[in-house]
């Protein structure tokens, strides 16, 4: 069962853990060791896996906004005798400002009640419940704390006002004046750590992160084309990144469903390395490109040596290779939604679409990647090496196909995309021979793609090389620079998308899809800019923008017909599909193409055309 609906609940961040919380006041989620680490509180997913609640008693309205360029909530309640402000933020290291925020944090979760006018009457509710809901903590006062143990996990209350404490939960209920202040901390910490978890004013830790996380965005302060979902946008991003490595997870959240009642509830916590490629874009675009050396170290060390194998596609936030799934069995699931997902089996699977997302984002940041750190150019390398060997093998797809492998044409487009790359990156990555060996694999797999990919009959480009499947991911086409928008057969191609798969802006990605793909509808956005259709897209990204929460969040999917949210949430995909057709919207006002040709000084892409290619 679940307590409210997946866009409900606002998303607070500290650099290393991601809290939800909902327009009533109740953290619903919380893992604080770490994104992909177990849940404390967990009632998103079963209303006996733990919360904790921090509301008025009896009737109330709601009304809540982020505190202004941060990531901390502030919730407004209003009653018949009076209104309260609830202020929620997961505390940063103290003074941790800039590229620091977020390095230290000391995983503490604040909560601030302020009176603002009349009198209230709040109740606390605390109910953690450890290891994804499956262990009551033993829960102690000592002194001015509620401290709950079981197993490996400390947490350690701390508020102004008494507690009342029985099995496994802790309350206290009290009244706010006009102009009163009570604070909240539930700090975290291993059970058997000598220190225990830290101490912080709830107030000040509050204050404290709204000037961090404001000091982020001023150092990225984006001026463009709609410059406040773009920020909004960014910082989210920023939240969903682990900053210790650097690795951006794809979401906050695992086990939400894809289709209410369906099994496909998977665990998003982790990072994909397509999402990191498009999430450097989307930092780029939106002025925060400041740390790509270290983003790319970060994938090359957990990636290590391509050589045989599939190419590692995910990885947890550290780098941790095995992410074996397994099933929650005991958690019921959102809207009975099972089973629930815990690790993600997708890290067996061999999509090779990924190594072109990683040469683009290469070439895209050439300009931060100069000079090239060893490690780095060996990633590029092996991976350019791997496109040109492996561009001929069936794959799971971008999309995750968990029965049979496929020949998927946006994995061999994106195979062309790794070896176009790194013919422009020239001797930067590789030898003369070398180079030329990239460039006529490159064209190997763009003549295979114009003769097996397009289907003539149809006039479109299809999901599956020979295959008569439609598939929104044809829509990457353009936007690596593989045909031009306005080419005839792009154009066909889009407009059956549109006929086929939109349903009030929202594009699934195949016929049959259970809702909405938020990334996908914002590439129709850029395709469209691109194919000299500017207005049509701006109004299309306007009116995808306005499906986002009340908070400017993204889950992955919308359902078309009830425009809920569908899928983890935030998802780092969907606020990067907005801040890039944002980009490509921009880049159509300015005249700017969207693949920039290659610097002089370095090799140009050949023009080794195969025999028979229409391109």
């Amino acid at each position: 069962m679940s307590v409210t609906g997946i866009a409900d609940h606002g998303l607070l961040a500290d650099g290393q853990s991601a809290a939800l919380v909902d327009r009533d006041g109740s953290v619903n989620w919380w893992c604080p060791g770490r994104f992909d680490g177990p849940a404390v509180f967990g009632r998103l997913l079963d209303h006996d896996a733990g919360h904790w609640s921090l509301r008025p008693e009896g009737d109330f309205t709601s009304e809540r906004a982020y505190v202004t360029d941060s990531l901390v909530l502030r919730t407004v309640f209003t009653t018949a005798t009076g209104a309260v402000a609830v202020t929620d933020g997961l505390a940063l290291e103290p003074g941790a400002r800039g590229h620091r925020v977020g390095r230290r944090s000391p995983r503490v979760l604040a909560r601030v009640v302020q009176g603002l006018a009349g009198l209230v009457r709040v109740r606390s509710h605390f109910r953690p419940r450890f290891e994804y809901g499956r262990v009551v903590p033993r829960l102690d006062r000592q002194g001015d704390e509620v401290v709950a143990t079981a197993g490996a996990t400390r947490l350690v209350l701390r508020a102004d006002t008494p507690q009342s404490v029985g099995t496994g939960e802790a309350s206290a209920t009290f009244t706010v004046r006009a102009g009163e202040r009570r604070g909240f901390t539930v700090g975290y910490g291993p059970a058997y750590a000598a220190d225990p978890p830290v101490r912080l004013d709830a107030a000040q830790a509050v204050d404290d992160a709204v000037a961090g996380w404001r000091s982020w965005i001023h150092l990225h302060d984006y001026q463009g084309l709609y410059r406040d979902e773009v920020r909004r946008s960014a910082l989210v991003l920023a939240g969903m990144t682990y900053q210790p490595s650097g690795a951006v997870v794809a979401a906050a959240t695992m086990g939400l469903p894809e289709e209410v009642g369906g099994e496909r509830n998977y665990d998003y916590r982790y990072v994909w390395v397509r999402d990191f490629s498009f999430t450097l874009e989307a930092l780029w675009r939106s002025a925060c490109a400041d740390e790509v050396g270290r983003q790319f170290r970060w994938l090359a060390r957990s990636m290590g040596v391509v050589q045989n194998g599939v190419v590692p596609i995910m990885y947890g936030v550290e780098g941790e290779r095995d992410l074996t799934e397994h099933r929650l069995e005991h958690l019921g699931g959102f809207a009975d939604s099972r089973p629930v997902l815990l690790g993600n089996d997708a890290w067996r699977q061999r999509q090779t679409d990924v190594v072109g997302e990683a040469l683009c984002a290469a070439w895209l940041m050439r300009e931060h990647l100069d000079p090239m750190e060893p490690e780095t150019r060996q990633l590029l390398r092996g991976m350019t090496e791997r496109a040109a060997r492996d561009w001929r093998l069936p794959d799971a797809g971008m999309w995750e196909e968990r029965d049979v492998e496929r020949h998927h044409l946006s994995s061999k487009v994106q195979c062309w995309t790794a070896l176009d790359r790194a013919v422009r990156f020239g001797d930067r990555l590789g030898t003369p021979a070398e180079t030329a060996r990239w460039a006529a694999a490159r064209d190997a797999v763009r003549h295979a793609v114009l003769t097996e990919g397009f289907d003539d009959r149809a006039g479109v480009f299809t999901g599956t090389v020979g295959g008569a499947d439609l598939d929104a991911s044809a829509l990457l086409m353009p936007l690596v620079g593989f045909l031009p928008a306005d080419d005839p057969r792009i154009r066909s191609t889009i407009r059956a998308i549109e006929e086929r798969l939109a349903h009030d802006g929202l594009l699934r990605r195949w016929e049959g899809d259970p809702a909405g793909f938020v990334i996908c509808s914002f590439w129709l956005v850029a395709c469209l800019a691109l194919a000299g259709e500017r207005d049509r897209a701006g109004r299309l990204f306007e009116s995808l923008a306005a499906r986002s929460s009340d908070l400017g969040l993204f889950a992955e999917q919308i359902d078309p017909g009830t425009g809920e949210a569908r899928g983890n949430f935030p998802q780092a995909f969907s606020h990067i599909g907005l801040i890039n057709a944002a980009g490509a919207l921009a880049d159509v006002d300015a005249g700017r193409d969207v693949l920039p040709p290659a610097p002089p000084r370095l090799i140009p892409a050949g023009e080794l055309r195969s025999a028979g290619s229409r391109g």
